[in-house]
């Protein structure tokens, strides 16, 4: 194997191994001795790509927050209507997490403030915005049910999502919390979004 490439196997070796740790006990639980016999690896190599635990940390956040980033990109140019926007990313924000332990790390890192990066947004603050914002261009669509208030679904929608994850994370390492986002979107769909919408959407 060439050198770049047994370079790029270690560093994501670190990556993978660190996010396991995380995910499974959070940032102060997790100790680089740990990360290192998961990995295989000796703390030369470890000190190699990153400087401290703090780093693969950051690492790690800066990953979950770039995806977050293309997501949002991919769904914005597909040319759905809002709220078929917002399932979409939703959904597919949910199966990544179930299937993606880097991702579920940098989450857990992020949510939980257990790193003290200046800069890093709050990821519930940032996707309740978000959540507003979708709801509020549906209402400008003329998809929405009289009186719907954008705000209100994106607090309920984000904190049934953040609840979701928590405890899914806590007792299936999220492998339910698609099924459990799912649960959550066909109950709050149908006092937001309005019968001809409905009657329109595909299914879930």
């Amino acid at each position: 194997m060439p050198q770049q490439d047994r370079a790029y196997a270690t560093r994501e070796a670190i990556l993978r191994a660190a996010a396991q740790e995380f995910d499974r006990l959070g940032y102060d639980r997790t100790s680089l001795t740990a990360v290192l016999a998961r990995a295989g690896l000796t703390k030369g190599a470890f000190y190699f790509h990153f400087a401290s635990k703090e780093a693969v940390a950051g690492a790690l956040i800066a990953y979950q927050h770039d995806l977050w980033v293309e997501l949002r990109q991919r769904w914005g140019e597909r040319g759905l209507d809002p709220l078929h926007t917002l399932i979409g990313m939703i959904v597919e924000s949910a199966d990544r997490m179930a299937g993606d332990v880097v991702l579920r790390a940098g989450v857990r890192l992020t949510a939980d403030r257990e790193v003290g990066y200046p800069g890093v947004p709050n990821s519930h603050l940032m996707w309740e915005k978000m959540i507003a914002a979708y709801v509020a261009e549906a209402g400008e669509c003329g998809h929405l049910r009289e009186g719907v208030d954008p705000e209100a679904v994106a607090r309920t929608l984000s904190g049934a999502a953040l609840g979701a994850r928590l405890i899914s994370s806590a007792t299936t390492r999220c492998a339910d919390f698609p099924g459990r986002l799912r649960e959550v979107l066909g109950l709050v769909l149908p006092s937001v979004a309005n019968d001809a919408w409905l009657s329109a959407a595909d299914d879930l």
